[in-house]
């Protein structure tokens, strides 16, 4: 099996990540002797700025998209052959935020047969495989699901894929009994101190600071309220180093070794509001071998600074006098 099965990426960011992300796809089919070999690209998900239904992460609280820029990417990700994954993931919407246009839109211009939705809150959920029935629905690690019996009983149901809690990853007497490896996916870098208390109540403070953003846009600025800061100990620029020591961290030893043998080849590479560069080395770490590491992260960081992705500075020429 291990020598059949592909190690399936699926890339953060719609938004921030996007140049990124496509100069990556394009580097594994231009470039492919520089990634291992059992790497696939499997999908790219996040949300355009600003989605109520969004969770996991939040967004600058002044971003935002227009029609043309979803359009145009959702048709780039989906002319290379990859699905648009959509995080509306907030576990607190109420029945009156399922006619949100600006999410209503988004659903729209991706209803194409070829996208997916990570869902949490069964009333959108309900919601959005009545309205759009040509998306695939995946379930996400937001749920926290980790007894087995659970774990089985969601993959049983009329979901792609299931997104693993990391806390039971590398658990590999319970992973064993997982009923449908080929429809499980793990978060293999996951920066949350494993074992986490506040990781339930983080997706919540998430959820009601979205709600917060989008009701400041409606008022004064004396008036608007402040999102409270939300501080964890891994802090904001956690990467590779920081985390390779907890033990839900994966190795692409571990994928390769020990995953793929299973019949589990979906990997979910956190980071959708991560450090440009922090995401460029997790990238490398994962798909590139490494004796290529350096050629494809020069070519890499070239691409970026020559589409003015990345901007160098350089002295300003002053008169000698």
């Amino acid at each position: 099996m291990a020598e059949t099965l592909k190690a399936r990426f699926h890339l953060p960011g719609l938004r921030y990540n996007y140049p990124l992300n496509m100069f990556w796809i394009s580097l594994l089919k231009t470039k492919p002797e520089f990634f291992r070999e059992e790497v696939e690209i499997a999908s790219v998900f996040g949300c355009f700025p600003y989605a109520l239904w969004n969770g996991g992460r939040l967004c600058p609280p002044e971003d935002q998209c227009d029609k043309a820029f979803i359009r145009s990417v959702i048709k780039n990700i989906n002319a290379q052959g990859l699905p648009v994954r959509y995080t509306f993931t907030n576990p607190l919407l109420e029945e009156a935020d399922l006619r949100d246009p600006f999410c209503n839109f988004c659903m729209e211009a991706g209803d194409n047969g070829k996208n997916e939705v990570l869902v949490f809150s069964p009333l959108l959920e309900e919601y959005l495989r009545t309205r759009y029935p040509s998306y695939a629905y995946d379930s996400t690690t937001c749920k926290e699901i980790r007894d087995v019996d659970d774990l089985n009983a969601e993959l049983e149901r009329d979901y792609k894929y299931v997104v693993l809690d990391y806390n039971l990853n590398n658990h590999w007497e319970l992973l064993s009994r997982v009923e449908h490896p080929e429809k499980l996916e793990i978060l293999i870098n996951s920066c949350c101190t494993p074992a986490c208390k506040r990781r339930g109540e983080h997706y919540r403070q998430i959820a009601r600071d979205e709600r917060t953003v989008l009701m400041n846009r409606t008022l004064p600025p004396e008036k608007r309220k402040p999102t409270p800061a939300w501080t964890c100990q891994y802090g904001d620029r956690a990467g590779i180093p920081n985390i390779k020591d907890y033990p839900t961290f994966v190795s692409p030893e571990m994928i390769r070794e020990e995953y793929l043998p299973r019949g589990i080849n979906n990997f979910k590479i956190e980071g959708r509001t991560a450090n440009l560069f922090s995401l460029i080395e997790t990238y490398c770490y994962y798909m590139i071998k490494p004796e290529c590491v350096i050629d494809a992260r020069l070519l890499l960081l070239r691409n970026l600074e020559e589409s003015h992705i990345i901007q160098v500075n350089r002295p300003r020429p002053q008169p000698f006098t």
